[in-house]
């Protein structure tokens, strides 16, 4: 399996618009990996994207994706699903559409009921912006309970166990897995399917105790409740017996730029940081 790490970035881009700090300031200077899209991946073999953030398209063209079947849908928060719209551009021909001819090959759009039902209620004074594109033949919705099975590789489901829907995907094939929680997957799930990866992508983490403006974290932060420390995340990983941890989900209020991740990557060799493009094997 080959996975494309299309976005890293977290519920803000890194340059965040305006920003003059250091590491927006780098950004904007280098381009990417030091700029970061919102985060998503992709799944080569089967043409498979997880989440679509606000800048989904610049993230397919920098990634130079060629095909997309499927859409799967982590949870309803707009940093992963108002992009949205690229689901015209996937699918819909403008042209044709005015000659009255609708698409006849629409995306897969899965996730699990719950996580559906939220992101069909996504919708403006015209109503659902799903309902709209399944009239339109851009997407068959399809609800997932436990897992399926696409070109010889299994996708399961997994419900994190919080009131709010959250997904935890779990992609298998040939006798490899990967685990990838992007976002709010606090607690994380104790499930045995997520036990003994090769590789665990994790979001919802912040690196370091100092972090933008020299912005302190103590121990009794209200921030320490919904994310995990960098810590937690190794803990996970050592947990759940993943050979290898994926720090994705990286937000700009961290305040560090990629050469503050690789410089810590070197410090921690089982620990690797995204950025826009990496590329995971298995």
């Amino acid at each position: 399996m080959k996975f494309v790490v299309t976005g890293s970035g977290g519920c803000v881009c890194t340059p965040k618009p305006l920003c003059q700090c250091p590491v927006c300031r780098e950004a904007r200077e280098k381009g990417f990996p030091y700029a970061r899209c919102g985060c998503s991946l992709y799944l080569e073999d089967i043409g498979l994207l997880f989440d679509t953030p606000e800048d989904i398209s610049a993230a397919l063209n920098h990634a130079d994706i060629k095909e997309v079947n499927t859409i799967a849908y982590s949870h309803c928060d707009p940093d992963h699903t108002l992009g949205m719209r690229v689901i015209e551009q996937l699918r819909l021909e403008w042209l044709d559409y005015y000659d009255g001819v609708k698409p006849q090959n629409p995306l897969r759009i899965a996730a699990s009921p719950d996580v559906m039902k939220d992101i069909n209620a996504i919708s403006s004074k015209y109503g659902s912006f799903f309902g709209y594109y399944q009239s339109m033949n851009l997407i068959a919705e399809q609800e997932i309970a436990g897992c399926f099975e696409q070109g010889g590789v299994k996708i399961s489901f997994v419900k994190v166990p919080k009131e709010k829907a959250v997904t935890v995907f779990v992609i298998e094939s040939d006798r490899k897995k990967l685990v990838y929680a992007p976002c709010d997957c606090l607690p994380f799930p104790d499930e045995p399917l997520l036990y003994d990866a090769d590789v665990l992508i994790l979001g919802n983490t912040f690196v370091g105790d100092t972090l933008k403006n020299g912005k302190q974290i103590a121990k009794d932060h209200p921030l320490r409740e919904e994310l995990y420390s960098f810590e937690d995340a190794r803990s996970i990983r050592e947990k759940i017996r993943a050979k290898r941890l994926v720090i994705t989900h990286i937000e700009e209020a961290w305040g560090k730029s990629l050469d503050d991740y690789s410089a810590l990557e070197s410090r921690y060799p089982d620990v690797s940081f995204a950025y826009d493009g990496l590329t995971v094997t298995l």
